[in-house]
Formats: C-alpha cells, structure tokens, sequence
C-alpha cells in the first residue's frame, strides 16, 4: 500500500516538442537532448530511472534495465507555462488559454494600474527578455522610482523594481493590485510576477530570490482538493512557488526557498519525517536562472546537481512512498528563443512498491500523473488515465 506521492517537478525541462509546437514557435525544441548534444551531462542517476529510454528521446546512452518506470506526457492545456503546467499535472486542463500580449500591454490596462497603484509612471510596457530589460531600464528606475513593466511570450504581467527603491513588500502589494485588475475578462492575463534585483549599476544588477508569482484563481478542482478533503489526516505539503501556483488552496504546509539546493534539502527532509499525503517541490532553477537565459551550461550544472542527490532522496524513501520526477513545460536554452517551449514532460517513477524496466510509453495529458495517485489512493477520479496498474509490483 502506497500512502505518500512525492512529486518533484524540475521546471522547464522538456523531452521533445510536442506534435502543436509549431503553433508556439516551438520547433526544434528539445531540452534534454539538444542540452545533452552540447555539454553531455554526467546523469547517471535519473539515466538508471529510465530518463534515456523515454520514447522519442534520441540518446544513445540508455539504460539496459531501468530501475523504475518511465514515460513521457503531452500536454493538452492551452500554454506552456508553469501555472498551466502544474494545473494539468494535478488534473485541471485550462480551456481557452490566458490571453497575451506580443504588441505590449494596451493603454487603458497600464492607466488602470498607475490609477490604483498610485504609481507616477511606469518603464518599459515591452515584450522581452527580463536581464534584458532590466539592463536597460534598471538604472532609469533606480532615478525615477517608476516600476519596470513587461510580458513575454507567456500571458504574464512582470514588475520589476529594485529592493531599495520600491522594498519588496510594497512590490508585493503593488502585485496583488495587479492581479484584481487582470482578472478582468477583458484583460484575462495568467501570472502577475514580482521581480525584485539588487545591484547598483547596469553590469551587476542581478534579481533576488524574493521573486513571488500571483496566480489566476481561475482554475478547477485539483488533486490538492481533492486529498485534503478526502482525507483531513493527509498533508499537501507545498515546498518552492507550488504555493503560488495553487493560490494556496489543497495545500495544508508551504515552504518557499531560494534555489535548487535548498528546496532538494528541504524535500529530503520531508521525505524523513512520518506523513501521508503529498509532497510537491518545485525546483525552479533550471528555468528561472538558466532556461530564460540561454545558458546551457548553468542548466546541465542544474541537472548534474539535481542527479547527484537523487541516491540520497532514493535512500530516504519510505516503503509506502512513491517518487515521480517530471516537469511542467519545456524551456531550451539552446534555442534563439528565451521563452518556454512547447515540449512533452518527463514521467520518471521509482518506489519499493513500483515495478523496474516499464515503459508507460506516450501519455495523452500530464493529468494522468494525478489520476494515478488518486487512483493509488482509492480517491475521486478528475480527468486523465491511471497508469497504477502499470506500475505497482
């Protein structure tokens, strides 16, 4: 009997562009492999969980027997990015998608928000990228106190603002005014994100794990919903932004951490204590720091970083714990593009109850990672297919 699911979501790592990325732009897009072909990561870890023998992952590296199962999903939300993600994981599918904006955010949406922020002004209204802008912008902020606004490719609305000019919980704040203001069916924007940087010139300007994400609440019932209610024993515990992504709800415990490293420490720890339920982590680092920047090389360090703590992760696994590593979305950085990618996500499953060497093949929807450990749980079903049958000895 299984009684805990730990899923740890390596954000923004994508195993091949999914058969609609042309409708994003996406083509070509491939983060393992294309990351892989360039610097050759050492992985021997999540290669041993079945990583290399995931269908359509073309690296000749793979494993003659995988410890664990392993598969790939396709995403059947609109978007590609984390709240959706994370969203359709946990069994909530978003239809339509959030609007975005490729021509900059309209007038009347900024004036609403100077109006209510009680802003003079603000800088930028541009589609870009964010160590770009905020190289340009950055110091004309630091003179003028006028937050920096931009989007991106995403439906996301991102306020940047340095910690001694605009302090991080007036950041915050002027967030949550943001995010009354989108949830406007006429604006319909996903994510509102506080960016704040430190730095006192252009050249080392650099952003603060201080960053906070203020979700859409527009989304349907979840796994998270559904263990808390089902059983008020169960925990949801929430380490990284999972918190934000979720608004908080289903979630009975949230930690938010500052980096790869000590969101993997503190899942560990975690992971040793008694529970029953869920632990969800984000690691965000992958795409924050490396996957928005093009730098290859930071990602494959992330990886190897990740993949070097996984035996010790495996060895803290109870009997009755099943472990699911997989992603939200893609994002290459070996693409022009510095944006998410439309990509399949990895499904990589090890437990002592869970059967080595199978091959759960190509999901239709990252749902079915939810239905399964309902499924597991005997709990209410929300969409998706189990693949518990697959997996259990």
């Amino acid at each position: 009997m299984i009684n805990r699911a730990i899923i740890m979501v390596l954000d923004g790592f994508g195993v091949g562009e999914a058969p609609d990325a042309n409708k994003y732009g996406d083509e070509g897009s491939n983060t393992l492999v294309n990351i892989y072909n360039k610097v050759h990561p050492n992985l021997p870890n999540m290669k041993s969980l079945g990583l290399y023998n995931i269908d359509g992952v073309n690296i000749p590296d793979k494993a003659e027997k995988t410890i664990g199962a392993y598969g790939r999903a396709k995403e059947c939300s609109d978007g590609k990015n984390s709240p959706v993600g994370h969203w359709e994981i946990c069994g909530y599918a978003k239809h339509p998608g959030f609007a975005t904006y490729p021509n900059a955010f309209p007038k009347d949406m900024i004036d609403e928000f100077i109006k209510e922020t009680g802003c003079k002004n603000i800088l930028c209204n541009e589609v870009g990228s964010g160590t770009e802008i905020l190289k340009r912008f950055g110091e004309e902020h630091m003179k003028t106190g006028y937050p920096i606004i931009y989007t991106s490719a995403d439906s996301v609305f991102q306020i940047e603002a340095h910690e001694d000019i605009i302090p991080v919980e007036k950041l915050y704040d002027m967030c949550k005014i943001a995010r009354r203001i989108l949830d406007n069916p006429k604006y319909n924007v996903g994510t509102v994100i506080a960016r704040p940087f430190i730095g006192d010139k252009a050249e080392n300007f650099q952003r603060t794990y201080n960053r906070r994400d203020f979700e859409s609440n527009t989304f349907g019932k979840t796994m998270l919903d559904v263990i808390t209610e089902s059983d008020k024993e169960a925990e949801v515990i929430a380490i990284g932004k999972i918190e934000d992504l979720f608004s908080g709800r289903g979630i009975t415990k949230a930690i938010h951490t500052n980096g790869n490293a000590e969101g993997i420490d503190i899942t560990i720890d975690y992971i040793k204590k008694d529970s029953r339920g869920l632990i969800f982590t984000n690691l965000v680092d992958t795409d924050m720091l490396y996957g928005h920047r093009n730098n290859v090389k930071g990602y494959a360090e992330a990886l190897e970083y990740f993949d070097k703590k996984l035996p010790e992760i495996i060895s803290c696994l109870k009997d009755d714990d099943i472990l699911i590593i997989t992603a939200d979305h893609g994002n290459d950085p070996t693409t022009p593009s510095t944006d998410h990618s439309r990509e399949y996500i990895p499904i990589l499953v090890y437990g002592k109850q869970i059967r080595e060497n199978i091959n759960l093949g190509t999901r239709a929807t990252y749902a079915d990672i939810s239905a399964t450990i309902l499924d597991i749980y005997n709990m209410e079903q929300i969409t998706g297919t189990s693949f518990k049958d697959e997996i259990l000895k």
